[in-house]
C-alpha cells in the first residue's frame, strides 16, 4: 500500500462560495452520505472512478457525492443535491486500488450535467442554496440530545439492534447526528431528505421523524 499523507487543506479554507469550483465530478453510489465537516471512507476500484480520482488528486482534490436512484446501472439517475468533499487521505493498495475519505466541504444542486469525454460524470454544480454550509455550526435551537436519544432508544429496540450508547451520549451533535444519518438503513428517499435538509436543525427533526416512524404505535408520520 502506497499512502500519501493526510491533506492539510480543511474546510477553513473554503471561506465563500466563490472559493468553490464552477464544475465538479460527481460519484453516484446510493446510500453513501456525505454532509459537511463529516467524513467518508472509500473503496474506489472501477476503472472510470479511478480515473477521477486521479484528475482529482490533480486539480483541486474535490468530488461530489450524490446518490444513485435507480436507472441504468451505468448512468443511474442521480438526486438533485449531493455533497462535494475533498480528499482528505488516500492510499493506493497493491492491487490497484485507491482507499480515500472525503470530507464534506458544502452540499450544492446539480444545475446542469455537462457534456464531457471524461469517463466519469461531471456537472455545474450551484452552491447558493448552501453557502451556510461554508460556516461552523452553531449548537443552539437543536432538538435537545435527550428527545433523539429516546427516539434512538426505540428505534434500536424495535429493529432489535445494538448501539454504542457511551458514545451516543458523549459526541458532539453535530457528529452524532451525522453518525445516525449515514449508519441507519433509511431507504433512498429518506435518506435524500437527510441531505437536503437546510440546516442541522432541520436535519436532527427529520432523523428524529424517521426514526419513530419504525417503531410500532409511533406517532410518527410518512415520507413520500
Amino acid at each position: 500500500m502506497k499512502p500519501i499523507g493526510p491533506d492539510p487543506m480543511t474546510a477553513a479554507h473554503y471561506r465563500k462560495i466563490d472559493d468553490l469550483p464552477a464544475t465538479l465530478a460527481i460519484f453516484p453510489l446510493p446510500g453513501a452520505l456525505l454532509f459537511p465537516r463529516w467524513p467518508l471512507p472509500l473503496n474506489i476500484f472501477e476503472p472510470r472512478y479511478l480515473n477521477m480520482i486521479d484528475d482529482a488528486m490533480a486539480g483541486s482534490r474535490l468530488i461530489g457525492m450524490v446518490q444513485a436512484m435507480g436507472g441504468d446501472p451505468q448512468k443511474p439517475d442521480v438526486a438533485e443535491v449531493g455533497c462535494a468533499g475533498r480528499i482528505t487521505t488516500y492510499a493506493e493498495t497493491d492491487d490497484g486500488r485507491y482507499l480515500i475519505t472525503l470530507t464534506g466541504i458544502a452540499r450544492f444542486e446539480i444545475e446542469q450535467e455537462l457534456d464531457v469525454t471524461t469517463p466519469y460524470r461531471q456537472v455545474r454544480p450551484g452552491w447558493k442554496r448552501f453557502a451556510d454550509d461554508l460556516h461552523a455550526v452553531q449548537e443552539i435551537a437543536l432538538p435537545s440530545r435527550e428527545k433523539l436519544i429516546a427516539a434512538l432508544h426505540a428505534y434500536v429496540e424495535a429493529n432489535q439492534m445494538q448501539a454504542d450508547w457511551s458514545a451516543v451520549e458523549g459526541a458532539p451533535m453535530e457528529t452524532l447526528v451525522n453518525a445516525l444519518c449515514s449508519g441507519c438503513p433509511f431507504s433512498p428517499i429518506e435518506k435524500q431528505a437527510l441531505v437536503e435538509a437546510p440546516t442541522l436543525k432541520a436535519r436532527a427533526e427529520t432523523l428524529i421523524t424517521l426514526l419513530k416512524m419504525d417503531v410500532p404505535g409511533s406517532d410518527a408520520g410518512t415520507m413520500q
